[in-house]
């Protein structure tokens, strides 16, 4: 994007507020896990203990910071996803026991959001250390240590059993649309407007 990705301004508001407006809606209390320092006027900032390690640096940051059982980690770049399937993630996470609670679109899993449970952070660190791969290989490799599958819950099944929708109307083949590019910023903006949230 040629900038900081985290304030890319769509519908008015920086991509950051998108995604602690959607935590927020979901009840949950937020913090930027791994971010700047300057981001800390939307949520606060839990500082990256190994920064330059990409996400999982930040999620690993989070865990050892934060008092709870399970996290809930979002990027900024996927603004169109709907606060119940969040929440459905985390109710689903709990029921479970499942250390690591994903998604899938048209049956490929998605790395976000992810509901990780406090347990994978020893091996979520090794992970970061070996600096082996990304966040999905990492929470494969918590999963199979604690000896669970990661729970993969595919969206379609969610929405056709009426477990899942979106407030707004936005469908689902959209919730997933990264912003990487001022493409697909446009692209989101027009669906924001579809759905009526920003002007």
């Amino acid at each position: 994007m040629g900038t900081d990705k985290a304030l890319v301004q769509l519908g008015g508001r920086p991509l950051v507020a998108h995604a602690v407006s959607i935590l927020r809606t979901a009840g949950l209390s937020v913090s930027i896990a791994g971010g700047p320092a300057h981001l800390g006027t939307f949520a606060p900032v839990i500082e990256d203990s190994e920064p330059g390690r990409g996400p999982l640096g930040g999620i690993c940051a989070a865990l050892a910071a934060v008092p709870v059982q399970l996290g809930v980690f979002l990027p900024v770049d996927l603004p169109l996803l709907p606060a119940p399937l969040i929440e459905y993630l985390l109710r689903h996470a709990r029921a479970t026991g499942r250390a690591v609670t994903l998604c899938s679109v048209s049956g490929f899993p998605q790395t976000f959001p992810a509901v990780i449970g406090r347990e994978a952070l020893a091996a979520l660190v090794s992970e970061l250390k070996t600096e082996r791969g990304g966040c999905f290989s990492a929470f494969q490799a918590a999963a199979a240590g604690l000896d669970q599958p990661v729970a993969i819950l595919p969206v379609e099944l969610l929405v056709q059993s009426g477990q899942v929708a979106d407030p707004e109307g936005v469908p689902p083949f959209r919730w997933f649309l990264n912003v990487n590019s001022p493409e697909e910023l446009r692209r989101a903006e027009l669906h924001l407007r579809h759905a009526g949230r920003v002007e």
